[in-house]
């Protein structure tokens, strides 16, 4: 009979937890009314809730009442349904539009969440997602499901498995999972893969079938999850990379290049080096000329004889244009 009693009073401050939360200020005969019972109740789960860690505050007189204040730690939210699954969208969205550091954090949330979100939730807030759409068409949509298994694994270090394109067709990889990163566009996994011994960046977006494995690995030195899926996307991806020097400072040229077109190194205060990739350097070589900043070709030694040749003819076609004459005439 003690633990019926027990629960019906853990659920009755746990209810008032919650109306606290939904208004600033609440007087007492309006929590009791709420509840169901006394105001001297209300002060007793009242003092329940500051033992808990809850800085709930109280004022007399006109206006006066009980408030939830802000802690020194974050207490636990309480949530309802509806709250529960406006939340979770929200989010979603947030974390699917890859955006640098508020993707991010919105993951981390909604993992969270996801957590205790109750199953019978779940179809409603996919429901909601999938009718959300963007008109920013730079976003590459991923599939939430994928994307929380990932970051469950990466938390938990549990093996996950995919499937991912390889040749005609897709291959199933057994990976170690360590860090999700989202770029401008996407999102990545950085992930050691078993079966090829080596550290890779994968696609979320092009992964099929994601699925832990049922134990747990022990975490190997990794590399900068944020300095290693750039540069794979930027530069080891393509089969040519190009390294410059730049006159001008890090800062100046960050804005200039987005990130997954090339890594900008500071070398210091007054120049950088640039890192790239392409089937053909040409164009490298173009975008870096375009930046309106004194360069260097780094690397491959083929690139800098190539840059001189282009560089004669456009001094060539300068010549040309400034004599007022067709060339060849």
């Amino acid at each position: 009979m003690a633990g019926a009693d027990d629960r019906g009073t853990t659920e009755r401050v746990l209810t008032l937890l919650g109306l606290l939360q939904q208004r600033q200020v609440w007087t007492g005969p309006e929590l009791a009314d709420r509840l169901g019972v006394t105001v001297r109740t209300v002060r007793r789960d009242i003092e329940r809730l500051r033992t808990l860690g809850y800085p709930v505050h109280a004022s007399q007189g006109v206006g006066g009442g009980y408030q939830l204040g802000s802690g020194q730690d974050l207490p636990p939210l309480l949530l309802d349904d509806e709250e529960a699954i406006a939340t979770a969208v929200s989010l979603l969205v947030g974390a699917g539009g890859a955006l640098t550091g508020a993707g991010d954090a919105a993951l981390r949330a909604l993992t969270k969440l996801d957590r205790v979100l109750p199953a019978r939730l779940r179809h409603e807030v996919r429901a909601l997602t999938e009718a959300i759409e963007s008109f920013d068409r730079r976003h590459t949509p991923v599939d939430p499901d994928s994307l929380m298994t990932l970051a469950r694994a990466c938390h938990d270090q549990l093996e996950a498995g995919f499937d991912y394109p390889a040749g005609n067709g897709a291959a199933r990889r057994r990976v170690e999972p360590y860090r999700l990163v989202a770029s401008d566009r996407r999102w990545y996994l950085l992930a050691y893969d078993l079966d090829r011994d080596d550290w890779r960046t994968f696609r979320v977006d092009r992964m099929r079938e994601v699925a832990t494995r049922t134990w747990h690995f022990r975490p190997r030195p990794a590399p900068d999850a944020t300095s290693f899926v750039q540069e794979s996307v930027a530069a080891r991806v393509y089969p040519r990379q190009a390294r410059f020097l730049v006159h001008a400072p890090a800062e100046t040229v960050r804005a200039q290049v987005p990130p997954a077109a090339a890594v900008v190194r500071p070398r210091d205060a007054s120049c950088c080096e640039i890192l790239s990739g392409a089937a053909n350097l040409d164009g490298v070589l173009l975008h870096v000329l375009l930046l309106g900043h004194p360069f260097e070709v780094l690397e491959p030694p083929e690139l800098a004889t190539r840059s001189r040749t282009l560089a004669q003819l456009l001094h060539a076609a300068g010549a040309d244009a400034s004599s007022g004459f067709p060339p060849g005439s």
